[in-house]
């Protein structure tokens, strides 16, 4: 009897150990992604601006990838890019406004039924049912940064507070109530911020409108080398950027002070309670009444920096509660062991001009729109604080994560994995040059359509459409693209062997003139 209580004792004990040991082998994955977060707002890429902590946790514990970029700078074309792992011509989605092919394969989808328990809360921004999600909770389009409507499964609903800890909130709330841990998981965690209006939570509204920030180098650019396209393009700080929309003066002051904007619509404070909105005025009321003291003794030049401040004031706020945001569910993650098995990304939808040429927005391949952040961290995979300046894509990530779980990509992506950098295997990475195709012309910001190619040392870029110019720089000596060097002698064997790169990547990425056509045609109808 004795022997035999042993034996069933140590078949529990079996049991218990084995039960405790039950950890998803596959490795849990979570994409943070914002929206128009410059990589000069970031403190690990520059701290000039901003001091961006949480956010930098990442690098200091992974890898900073200081030559990552789009494929096409522009919200839902660069998330469906993201999704499918092909560039818009193959996806479709070449702008925001066209449809999102749901006959796509996505990578969640690829993940869901691969065993992975799925999430996505924040903004998708198009499509109102994602495929591949056990749960999402989604902004409608744009969204809202005060009490915002929020998409689900099971209808719409408002929730009071602000946009960026709200999707924090629910994000917490799934890891905390409704995450399998028997599964491994693939949470994306999608930010509204720092997308334009740019209106921030109280704690960084009070603070931020106090600062003042250095100009950029060329703030004042004069695109002497460039061609029509930087020149007619509709996002200068001085002509395009509002007063009332942007700068947040009302529609009263504007009135009193006799200036016409070409849009006098207010951002929507409509969203807000009374006691969001009466806080909100305590703020900005102060900076109307100053305003109106300062602009009659303004010139073009006064009131550039002016503008400028005001949106630095207010952009870089709203990253400001990011980051807050990103710590917190960094400290979960911690909290509940759970960082070991994780690989986490931080990166946005693309780039954004903070003042550089004497713009805001993107859309262009010129480095600040082109270029995104991205940050990794894989505990046991990549070694800490390693800085990758390899040429990479937000076309990479679906196969990146594919290849993570352990599950074969489809033939027809057009990426490349990334774990062979982060795992320390560069002698395997052999891209030479990454491909850009911008469409949505005419349009806002009128910018206009082109494509091109970068490598390591030159950008060549080809504006058409109602204009045939070709641009190129040389990204060592002119990091800043001040100089179009197309048609300097100098550069002339540089721009016969990016020409024919150019023609070759096209065909390896399966664009044409063709195509160019096609998506012409359909733009105009």
């Amino acid at each position: 009897m004795k022997y035999l209580i042993l034996f069933f004792l140590s078949i529990c004990l079996v049991g218990c150990s084995s039960s405790k040991k039950e950890q998803p082998s596959k490795p849990n994955i979570i994409f943070i992604m914002s929206d128009d977060h410059a990589y000069q707002a970031i403190s690990a890429y520059d701290d000039t601006l901003i001091n961006t902590p949480n956010i930098d946790r990442i690098a200091k514990e992974g890898m900073l990838f200081t030559n990552a970029s789009v494929t096409n700078s522009i919200c839902a074309p660069s998330r469906a890019v993201i999704l499918t792992g092909k560039h818009s011509h193959i996806n479709g989605k070449i702008d925001n406004l066209s449809e999102f092919d749901t006959t796509n394969v996505t990578f969640p989808q690829l993940l869901q039924k691969a065993g992975y328990q799925t999430a996505m809360f924040g903004k998708l921004h198009f499509g109102n049912n994602p495929k591949g999600f056990d749960e999402f909770m989604i902004l409608p389009g744009q969204g809202e940064y005060y009490n915002p409507t929020f998409i689900t499964q099971k209808g719409d609903t408002v929730i009071q507070g602000y946009v960026t800890d709200i999707t924090t909130d629910l994000t917490l709330d799934w890891m905390k109530k409704r995450r399998d841990p028997k599964k491994p998981f693939m949470l994306m965690y999608l930010h509204k911020a720092p997308h334009r209006s740019w209106l921030p939570t109280k704690k960084y509204y009070t603070e931020y409108t106090k600062k003042t920030f250095p100009l950029p180098a060329t703030l004042f650019d004069d695109y002497k080398t460039r061609g029509t396209a930087a020149k007619t393009a509709e996002m200068g700080i001085l002509k395009h950027m509002t007063l009332v929309y942007d700068n947040k003066l009302t529609p009263e002051t504007m009135a009193e002070l006799g200036i016409e904007d070409w849009n006098n619509i207010p951002p929507r404070l409509g969203d807000m309670n009374p006691q969001q909105k009466a806080d909100w005025e305590a703020v900005y009321n102060p900076i109307n009444e100053d305003f109106k003291k300062r602009y009659p003794t303004m010139n073009d030049s006064t009131l550039t920096v002016w503008k400028y401040q005001r949106y630095m004031q207010d952009y870089l706020a709203t990253i400001a509660s990011v980051d807050d945001n990103v710590g917190r569910l960094l400290d979960y993650l911690d909290e509940e062991k759970l960082t070991d098995n994780t690989l986490i990304v931080y990166t946005s939808d693309q780039g954004f001009y903070l003042g550089e040429h004497g713009w805001f927005d993107k859309r262009f391949m010129y480095n600040e729109s082109f270029k995104t952040p991205l940050l990794i961290k894989w505990p046991n995979k990549i070694s800490a604080g390693i800085t990758e300046n390899e040429m990479v894509q937000n076309l990479d990530f679906a196969q990146t994560f594919l290849e993570v779980a352990g599950v074969k990509a489809p033939e027809d992506m057009q990426g490349e994995s990334l774990v062979p950098l982060l795992t320390g295997k560069k002698e395997t990475w052999d891209r030479d040059a990454i491909y850009y195709h911008y469409y949505e012309y005419p349009a806002e910001h009128a910018v206009k359509r082109h494509y091109g190619i970068a490598t390591k040392e030159f950008k060549i870029i080809h504006f058409y459409y109602d204009v045939d110019e070709w641009e190129l720089y040389d990204r060592k000596k002119d990091p800043k693209e001040i100089n179009n060097v197309y048609n300097d002698p100098n550069y002339a064997s540089v721009v016969k062997e990016m020409t024919q790169k150019l023609k070759d990547v096209r065909k390896k990425y399966k664009d044409s003139e063709t195509l160019d056509n096609h998506y012409i045609e359909l733009y105009n109808q």
